[in-house]
């Protein structure tokens, strides 16, 4: 075909007659251009360990793969380890760190009215993370996992230590004997422990009662320490004077 055999043949042209003619959309600027927003550094970063939670909160660290988060971020894998270029273990460790931060706002309660309703209302968020995280809590607390070492056992050691430095000030308590201190960190296991034991029994009983429960032997093991502790027993009386 030459040139001269194309020049006019277009729409209405004899060499079109009887076909209709083709009307091209007119892309407005606003359409030509994606509605799409670069993340920031902390924004891209964010949203990656977001999605590793909300995938350790359901299932073991040794069972989450890279490609798994970059999946579930919507980003390529080598993206991921742009972020995280110590891979899976140093993914793990953040999202740890992000979650620990999470646990320990559970316990911050305003020094206001009674000391067990403050205590309650903490378990309740504490509580509501368990219900929320499952599997990554229990991998989390129980260890064993592939991807544990001695930065991530501090890590949960922290939030145990912070939740114990919350409890004592809820007491007033400003320079804690051993024993004392000794038995608030016994409840924190205790507490723990039944979380654990609660997620393998289907969550029951119905976490208030969980709570309450728990709440009481709080009070339950602050009265057996009282029973050979000055300090204990002093704070057992005030206590009760508070509540009476």
């Amino acid at each position: 075909m030459n040139g001269e055999r194309w020049r006019g043949r277009g729409a209405g042209t004899p060499g079109w007659r009887g076909r209709s003619a083709i009307t091209l959309p007119v892309m407005s600027p606003a359409a030509s251009t994606p509605a799409y927003r670069r993340l920031s550094v902390e924004e891209r970063r964010a949203q990656l360990l977001d999605a590793a939670l909300s995938l350790f909160a359901h299932r073991a660290p040794e069972d989450v793969s890279l490609d798994d988060v970059a999946e579930a971020a919507g980003v390529s894998r080598p993206l991921v380890y742009r972020y995280f270029p110590g891979g899976k273990q140093q993914l793990y460790e953040a999202a740890l760190r992000s979650a620990a931060e999470e646990l320990r706002h559970c316990f911050d309660e305003p020094h206001e009215g009674p000391l067990l309703p403050r205590l309650a209302r903490a378990l309740d968020r504490y509580l509501r993370f368990v219900d929320s995280h499952d599997a990554g809590f229990t991998a989390l607390l129980q260890g064993g996992s592939v991807v544990e070492t001695s930065r991530t056992t501090a890590i949960v050691d922290g939030v145990r230590r912070a939740a114990a430095e919350h409890i004592l000030s809820h007491l007033d308590v400003t320079d804690p004997g051993p024993r004392l201190r000794m038995t608030v960190r016994v409840w924190i296991t205790a507490v723990e422990a039944a979380s654990l034991i609660w997620l393998d029994e289907d969550k029951q009983p119905p976490a208030e009662e969980l709570r309450d429960w728990l709440v009481e032997q709080f009070v339950a093991v602050l009265n057996v320490t009282a029973a050979r502790d000055p300090q204990t027993a002093a704070l057992v009386r005030a206590l009760a004077s508070a509540d009476g």
